[in-house]
């Protein structure tokens, strides 16, 4: 079907007599505010944190970031470029290596032991050091690793996480799991010759350390013979377990616990009287920000401003995991949309959590996990939509082959597939020129075809506001984060701050 084709800021803007003209005192005033805001920066914030809020945009590579910064803009009838996403106004700002010990390019496995547990390890590992094999359960035997949630316990805070993706995945689940391969999120994914290892449902069900939990991943906790509430598709459960139900009995002996699945039992959720919080909001991960039906669960943003008005109880504090884990997703898909209306629902989120919480007292941390092979090129005009076509005041730029192409494409995924068909019938690549190219659907060319476009290995950024925020300074290697974490909350014994 023909798309409406979208016209570009500046073009609109010249037929009606404007312009973006701005002259150089625009840019010599912008400048000085900004020295002045850097001057300020020399008083530096020594206090102890009592709270952290770490906030992970799976795969949200600087270029996701550029991105969706134009494109929450635009959304705004701005042209976008001059705009800012909540955390780039955060004073510090560093660079993250995201390497894995056996791997160039990482998996969100090896990544999130790395920065929850303050060590780089292999690929698919969670919780487990160097020293373990992916998928050999005896490997991982005394090579576990700890991580910040059992330190911010061990101080008397309160823990939780939240998170779009399964609370099972590989982000959430290196706070609470030690295990060889992170597939094994229900009993039924561990082969019977690893029967030793305990898969992740399991061993969160065993944590008596975290106190709010929300995302998705029903299937894991459910019976295989029990139907999905929501999709009528059975859960994976093998061992004759009901997870859900023994959640809440074993935590309603220690306070007042609430299990909920849909959005009105979470609505209804009383913070004040409830200590501890379960959420699954999905059978798998929960919906992208940017379908209609999201309005059956609540978003990131909800999610996070719930979890700390149940954790902010606890006069020592809080740690907080907040995790966008569908932006990789979408970027896996080969879909742009999805990976940006992800990343702007995550500002959201971030705005909601700098609102209940003082720079004063608590850190908060923004970052990635890894980078994906998205780019952001050609030479588009401002105010150009950013997913559409490179254009230059209505002029499509256009490749050797004399066709258009999209200012964000990729290296590799699906959208090489397409290309590659269309190119052995035609000898060319598709002509994108009547595309909805701003569709969720809509899958960005790519050079190397492949069913699902991967991870890259360029580093990806940090922005951190509060106590101890300029410790991240310069290029850090990824496990470095858990480390500023614990010295700037006192959880690592000796920091100097931390003395009465």
């Amino acid at each position: 079907m023909k798309m409406k084709m979208i016209l570009s800021l500046p073009l609109v803007l010249a037929y009606i007599g404007l312009s973006l003209a701005q002259p150089k005192d625009y840019w010599y005033d912008l400048a000085k505010l900004s020295i002045e805001n850097a001057k300020k920066l020399e008083n530096l914030n020594t206090n102890v944190a009592k709270n952290i809020v770490f906030v992970l945009g799976d795969g949200m590579s600087i270029a996701t970031v550029s991105a969706a910064r134009i494109l929450k803009g635009q959304q705004n009838l701005e042209p976008g470029e001059e705009g800012y996403l909540s955390w780039e106004t955060f004073p510090h700002a560093s660079l993250s290596k995201t390497y894995n010990t056996d791997h160039q390019v990482s998996d969100s496995a090896g990544t999130a032991t790395a920065y929850l547990s303050g060590a780089k390890t292999k690929r698919g590992l969670i919780g487990v050091d160097d020293g373990g094999v992916r998928g050999d359960c005896a490997s991982s035997v005394g090579n576990e690793i700890g991580s910040i949630l059992r330190m911010a316990r061990n101080a008397g805070k309160s823990v939780g996480f939240v998170t779009t993706a399964r609370i099972t995945h590989a982000t959430p689940s290196a706070l609470y799991a030690h295990v060889p391969e992170r597939n094994w999120e229900a009993d039924s994914d561990i082969p019977a010759s690893e029967s030793a290892c305990r898969d992740i449902a399991l061993q969160f069900l065993e944590n008596d350390d975290i106190q709010v939990a929300m995302g998705g991943g029903r299937e894991n906790f459910m019976l295989n013979t029990e139907r999905d509430p929501e999709t009528n598709r059975l859960g994976k459960r093998e061992d004759g377990r009901d997870l859900i139900k023994e959640w809440v009995a074993a935590k309603s002996q220690l306070g007042t616990a609430k299990y909920v699945w849909e959005k009105s039992e979470f609505d209804a959720i009383d913070p004040p009287n409830v200590d501890y919080l379960l959420g699954l909001f999905s059978d798998s991960h929960m919906e992208y920000d940017i379908h209609p039906y999201f309005a059956g669960a609540p978003s990131l943003a909800e999610m996070t401003q719930k979890a700390i008005q149940i954790l902010e109880k606890n006069p020592n504090g809080f740690f907080l995991l907040v995790e966008a884990g569908r932006i990789d997703h979408g970027h896996h898909a080969g879909a742009a949309t999805l990976a940006l209306t992800d990343t702007i629902a995550m500002d959201a989120a971030v705005t909601m959590a700098k609102s209940m919480t003082n720079d004063q007292d608590t850190l908060t941390i923004v970052t990635a996990d890894h980078s994906h092979t998205m780019t952001f090129g050609g030479y588009p005009s401002r105010g150009n939509p950013i997913l559409g076509l490179a254009d230059d005041y209505g002029l499509p730029d256009l490749g050797s082959d004399n066709l258009p192409y999209t200012t964000l494409i990729y290296a590799n995924g699906p959208g090489g597939v397409q290309t590659r068909l269309t190119y052995r019938n035609t000898g060319k690549r598709p002509d994108v020129t009547n595309e909805d190219t701003s569709s969720d659907r809509y899958q960005q060319q790519a050079l190397v075809p492949l069913e699902s476009e991967t991870h890259a290995g360029d580093d990806v950024a940090i922005w951190a506001d509060g106590p101890m925020a300029h410790l991240f300074h310069s290029v850090h290697e990824q496990h470095y984060i858990m480390h500023v974490m614990a010295y700037a909350a006192c959880l690592d014994a000796g920091a100097p701050h931390c003395s009465p």
